[in-house]
């Protein structure tokens, strides 16, 4: 007989973790190769862990409703075989948010969760008084004698409060050469450290001033799993981002007027409605090519520019959820397959058929806030990217319109464009610029173009 661990696999580009959100099998059930062990959820969409090999549930290694980093052994099965097997590498070595420069100590930590030893060495539990600690949080903390008191005293910017690499290495520069509290004084722990959770190193979820009152006729709506992420998501962004949003209104009467020429015979040829969003993402995709660091992200001091445009496009759920897909290489389609891109994300969105690839990678993101009958909006930005934009409805107004004879007024289709950016490293001129591109191309749309 031999042993296999069953991992917690990557699932897309910047997916660090998920959360266990149902075992399909019980400690001593058979399992089948491919066949699903559990139920898992990422930020916004559920998948299903398959076993690698035909074999016996023997050990589960965590429970329902726990996040688990991508790369940790979430199970154990044995198989039929000889020797026991290796441990398996991780998919990821360490959290994709949590990949800013560590000193020596963290790095040998990194190492050893990645090797798949000396978490059982370490002394701190997984879990104490409701907080989760990751194995490469606990590997550091022993490296760095931080202790269990101290743990639990540290406000930590990930998920539900969990404390991440980036916060235990903020407190342990911070802490400089205090003493470490004991265990079983964990008040003591806050005084010596009162450095350990400064607002820019790291971003407690706020708290109400108040406690919220409830009256007799209220009623009390438990948030399902997806709004306790998104909550958790637009929350960080807003921590992480300083958020600064221009608006343009674009004259998109030439746009307007082609689609309701050209829809007809678009659904008779190419058996797909036309909407407004393919046109957007067109001129949002020519646009990025012209201020390309606006297709950028931040880590640490370091700005990466993405070699792709891969453009997210926000999807309501008829649950009322958000999700977001993701075109990937979006200027590798010309009309009739972005058209084709965004009716099958949405419609699968609708459905929840989304795989988790197809929800991560996003460099830029549209959001048609114009569907719900609003003008416009302050779009949240979609973290790591660095730029958002909404696209009003878009509506008739009396306009001045230049011609040879003079200036006149017309009846013209009007539609506001927002463009939130992380002002970090986008600044006014470089965020103005971009959406009034974006407004040019809608505005100098061709009305006499195929599709």
């Amino acid at each position: 007989m031999a042993e296999i661990e069953l991992i917690m696999p990557k699932m897309g580009e910047s997916v660090a973790e998920a959360t266990i959100i149902k075992w399909l099998k019980e400690e001593g059930d058979t399992i089948e190769a491919e066949e699903s062990v559990l139920e898992i959820a990422t930020d916004k969409v559920d998948s299903e862990v398959p076993a690698p090999e035909d074999g016996v549930l023997i050990k589960k290694l965590f429970n329902e409703d726990d996040v688990v980093q991508v790369g940790q052994v979430i199970a154990i099965i044995q198989t039929e075989g000889g020797a026991a097997a290796a441990p398996s590498a991780p998919a990821s070595e360490a959290p994709a948010q949590e990949t800013s420069s560590a000193p020596a100590a963290a790095q040998e930590a990194e190492k050893m969760v990645a090797n798949g030893v000396a978490t059982a060495a370490i002394e701190i539990p997984r879990s104490a008084n409701g907080k989760f600690f990751s194995p490469l949080v606990r590997s550091i903390a022993k490296e760095e004698n931080v202790s269990l008191g101290e743990l639990e005293n540290l406000n930590g910017s990930g998920s539900e409060g969990r404390v991440t690499k980036a916060d235990i290495l903020a407190y342990v520069e911070n802490r400089g050469s205090a003493p470490a509290a004991a265990p079983s004084a964990p008040a003591p722990a806050a005084k010596s450290a009162p450095a350990a959770a400064p607002a820019a190193k790291s971003a407690p979820a706020p708290k109400p001033a108040a406690p919220v009152s409830i009256g007799a006729n209220d009623e009390i709506i438990e948030m399902d799993r997806m709004r306790k992420m998104i909550a958790d998501h637009m929350v960080m962004s807003k921590h992480t981002s300083p958020h600064v949003t221009s608006f343009v209104e674009a004259d998109v009467t030439n746009l307007v007027n082609w689609r309701n020429k050209v829809k007809g015979e678009f659904l008779k040829r190419e058996g797909e409605k036309i909407t407004f969003t393919p046109l957007i993402i067109e001129a949002l995709v020519k646009a990025i090519k012209d201020f390309p660091m606006i297709n950028v992200s931040v880590d640490g001091t370091n700005i990466i520019k993405r070699g792709n445009i891969n453009i997210g496009m926000a999807a309501a759920l008829p649950s009322g959820n958000l999700i977001v897909p993701v075109i990937k290489n979006a200027d590798n389609y010309n009309l009739v397959g972005l058209t084709k891109q965004v009716n099958d994300l949405a419609r699968r969105a609708r459905e929840n058929k989304l795989s988790p690839d197809e929800i991560s990678g996003g460099t830029y993101t549209l959001t048609n806030v114009g569907t719900f009958g609003n003008v416009l909006g302050t779009p949240i930005i979609n973290q790591p990217q660095v730029a958002i934009m909404a696209a009003g409805a878009i509506i008739k107004k009396p306009a001045v319109v230049e011609t040879p004879e003079g200036d006149m007024i017309a009846i013209r289709h009007k539609m506001f464009l927002s463009h939130s950016y992380d002002h970090r490293v986008v600044d006014g001129a470089l965020g103005g610029m971009f959406v009034r591109r974006v407004a040019d191309y809608l505005e100098q749309f061709d009305p006499n173009r195929e599709f």
